[in-house]
């Protein structure tokens, strides 16, 4: 195998990059149909900047895949939240019960009965990859791994995740759990956006519990200049999958990579993508008109997912698609408005005064572009984003009602605070089919959308 300076260098020279003239990328070099030789059903693969969400490179992105322990960014994910709104504290108890210590391996071991605390249950996961651990940390925030699994699916849902579903905490086998390289990068990339001072969980590189230190198992924390995260996934049916992230020259870069061969043949992959990417931006500075060609590394393989045998035996089956009925968005919603509601009791004192009331807007199509009656006569409601930051909220709410008035026609849209630094963005008065309609249309733009039905 090539050295990672000599590898780079060869792509440039082979002419990985397309500039603004329009000449033609060569071919891409023989290393990176190498990795991948035995795995082309389960490859897919994204760079994304971090800073303006702009995808440098993907290939097979949307494509459903087995996420395995890159699962636990979305577990840890939803463990910021409860710490930033106040219903979890880090020396919080975090008990193990039977169901969480009978978790297969990669595991703490603690038995059941045990208790650790919530910090060190979040070390555990990131370093680790404790699957006892996350189930324990989804009891304790859910009430069940169940219930925790589907918050999990719904803000994947809000956040434009819309290739991912979740039925575990952890990522270990199962063929109902899906996601792609596309909704792991905005995973990662939300995660540090929304939660930046949890973030260093996933840049640690060593765990110490009960006098045993574990190590990463992301090896580019050590290898590789500016990786700072995020997780790795193994398992049989999944190959090897890294989420990773790095930052240069105050950059920040996530290069997903997953299916891979060995952990070796994808770490080496994940360091070529991201030196490609920041070589781009580095010459972008200078003055280049440049992007990274969409043929880089076309000799890397393509393929839809297939159910291939996993540790616990099952066949092969067909891909599936995720699709949520409406039942099973009512129970999500449900579930995720006690949590909320619940969050709000502690995280705000009696005396608050209440929030400002939304401002808000109502959306009217242009008479060319065909209006949508029926729409303002129901009482379904969209949900089409939520944001820690209400300057975001406010801006997906007019982007949405200038940009998709069609299909939100004699709506009303307005942000509200849902829990204390937490605002969606949501639109009322449609029918439940022109709720449906209207999420078809943003999830065809890949804008996150969910129909809700009426509160009861």
């Amino acid at each position: 195998m090539l050295k990672p300076a000599r590898r780079l260098f060869s792509v440039v020279g082979l002419g990985f990059l397309a500039l603004a003239g329009g000449m033609a990328a060569p071919a891409a070099p023989a290393f990176a149909a190498a990795h991948w030789a035995t795995t082309e059903s389960k490859y897919a693969a994204i760079v994304l900047d971090a800073g303006n969400g702009e995808v440098l490179y993907a290939k097979n992105a949307d494509a459903q895949r087995y996420p395995a322990s890159i699962t636990k960014i979305m577990t840890l994910y939803l463990a910021f939240e409860a710490l930033s709104t106040g219903r979890l504290k880090l020396d919080d108890q975090v008990p193990v019960s039977a169901h969480a210590a009978s978790m297969a391996p990669s595991k703490l071991g603690v038995r059941p009965g045990s208790t650790v605390t919530v910090d060190e249950a979040m070390r555990a996961i990131a370093v680790k990859s404790a699957n006892d651990m996350a189930v324990a940390l989804a009891e304790k925030i859910g009430g069940s791994e169940a219930r925790f699994t589907a918050l999990m699916t719904l803000r994947a849902q809000e956040l434009g995740m819309n290739n991912t579903r979740y039925v575990n905490a952890c990522g270990l086998p199962d063929a109902r759990q899906v996601s792609s390289a596309r909704d792991i990068a905005i995973l990662s990339r939300s995660v540090m956006r929304d939660y930046p001072q949890y973030y260093s969980y996933f840049s640690l590189k060593s765990f110490t519990f009960h006098g045993q230190t574990m190590t990463n198992h992301n090896g580019l924390l050590d290898k590789m200049q500016g990786v700072d995260g995020l997780k790795t996934g193994f398992i049989n049916a999944s190959g090897f999958n890294l989420s990773a992230s790095a930052v240069r020259d105050n950059h920040r870069l996530i290069a997903v990579v997953l299916g891979g061969n060995t952990s070796a043949g994808r770490d080496a992959h994940v360091e070529d993508l991201l030196d490609t990417g920041f070589l781009v931006l580095r010459r972008r500075a200078m003055g280049e008109r440049i992007t990274v060609a969409q043929n880089l590394f076309e000799d890397a393989p393509t393929g839809a997912i297939t159910r291939g045998a996993t540790e616990q035996g099952s066949g092969e089956q067909p891909g599936i698609k995720i699709v949520l009925s409406d039942s099973e968005v009512a129970s999500l919603r449900a579930a995720d408005n006690a949590g909320r509601k619940a969050a709000t009791q502690v995280s705000q004192p009696r005396a608050a005064s209440a929030p400002a009331p939304a401002q808000l807007i109502r959306v009217k199509a242009d008479s060319a572009g065909g209006r949508r009656e029926g729409a303002r006569h129901g009482d379904w409601r969209v949900q089409v984003g939520a944001y820690k930051l209400k300057s975001q909220a406010d801006a997906q709410l007019a982007n949405v009602a200038k940009r998709y008035a069609n299909a939100f026609d004699g709506t009303s849209g307005s942000v509200s605070e849902i829990s204390k630094g937490n605002y969606s963005v949501r639109f009322t008065g449609f029918t439940s089919a022109s709720a449906k309609d209207a999420c078809h249309t943003l999830k065809a733009h890949r804008q996150a959308c969910v129909a809700m039905p009426p509160e009861s």
